[in-house]
């Protein structure tokens, strides 16, 4: 490791990185720096990059911290070295009219991606958000492989209404062949997965807004799956249209940018289950740490090659 003006270069998986301002700070509330934030995107990498691998990265980053201004990055940043990969994708609803945009993307079971994870991460950004389909290990766009539900809670709802909501997901996607995880968001929601066979465009709204539709008409007056705002307050809403192949979901193990380091954490469908407080299912990034280390990656489940067909409503 070697220091020179502000700077501290160290060696990652045989990359050279010069990492900058290692001191400043970019939690206020807590003090959290960026040293700090390099050092937990490092040690959560193992469980972290497979759920990155192969789907182009959507950046938030805070270059002045939580408390200053944050903005969405999408094409590779400036400055970015030869090694990081990148592709060319087509970018349906940009905010900058660009028919393609450079994204970056991690490769599968390479040293590359834990220096480029690194590197990102220099750049402040904070929070990582991805597709729920991929690109090959050459290019190409594949089907869509990921089924996500966005729980949203409208106030005074709170995540514990999520969780009910969260529970009754994992019963119809049983019923339906389907191996349900959950995570938190990191803020105030959460978000339950299943991993399928790829499949077209759009395919995945439809099921995911059917299922939604579904729990609504079961219980009305606590859950809807109608996106005006105006009819939020006091219910869950289930945000179906997250698996619109133009959006994209924060990662599991993502920090997010709230006052702490939070994580949008996976979890043991008993926590889901049991929670009683919204206290109950926040956790920093020394929390989600530990978790991994204890638990290993209770997302594992979206990672098989064994995945079901997505059933047909």
């Amino acid at each position: 490791m070697a220091k020179a003006s502000g700077t501290t270069t160290v060696a990652v998986a045989g990359r050279q990185l010069a990492l900058s301002n290692l001191s400043k700070i970019l939690y206020p509330e807590t003090g959290t720096t960026k040293g700090e934030v390099i050092d937990y995107y490092s040690r959560i990498a193992p469980v972290l990059i497979p759920h990155l691998a192969g789907r182009p990265l959507s950046l938030k980053r805070y270059p002045e911290g939580v408390s200053g201004p944050g903005f969405f990055a999408k094409n590779v940043p400036n400055g970015a070295a030869d090694w990081v990969r990148t592709e060319r994708l087509p970018a349906p609803g940009s905010t900058k009219n660009r028919d393609e945009i450079d994204y970056v993307v991690l490769p599968e079971d390479d040293g590359d991606a834990l220096a480029t994870l690194v590197w990102l991460a220099n750049l402040a950004s904070l929070e990582l958000h991805v597709p729920q389909w991929q690109v090959g290990p050459r290019g190409g766009v594949r089907g869509t492989d990921l089924l996500v539900f966005d729980l949203d809670p409208g106030a005074p709802a709170t995540v514990v209404e999520c969780c009910a909501v969260a529970l009754r997901l994992r019963e119809v996607l049983d019923d339906d062949g389907l191996t349900a995880v959950a995570k938190t968001s990191g803020s105030k929601g959460m978000q339950v997965y299943a991993a399928i066979k790829p499949v077209e465009g759009g395919r995945t709204s439809d099921y995911a807004k059917a299922v939604a539709q579904r729990l609504e008409h079961e219980n009305p007056t606590r859950v809807t799956s109608v996106m005006r705002r105006a009819v939020r307050p006091g219910k869950v809403f289930i945000d179906w249209s997250q698996n619109n192949t133009a959006k994209t979901t924060v990662a599991p193990y993502s920090l997010r940018a709230r006052p702490a380091p939070t994580v949008s954490t996976p979890l043991h469908w008993d926590e889901v289950a049991a929670c009683e407080r919204p206290e109950e299912l926040v956790f920093t990034f020394d929390a989600a740490l530990a978790r991994a280390a204890g638990d290993g990656d209770l997302f594992l489940d979206l990672l098989t090659r064994e995945r079901p067909a997505l059933p047909r409503r």
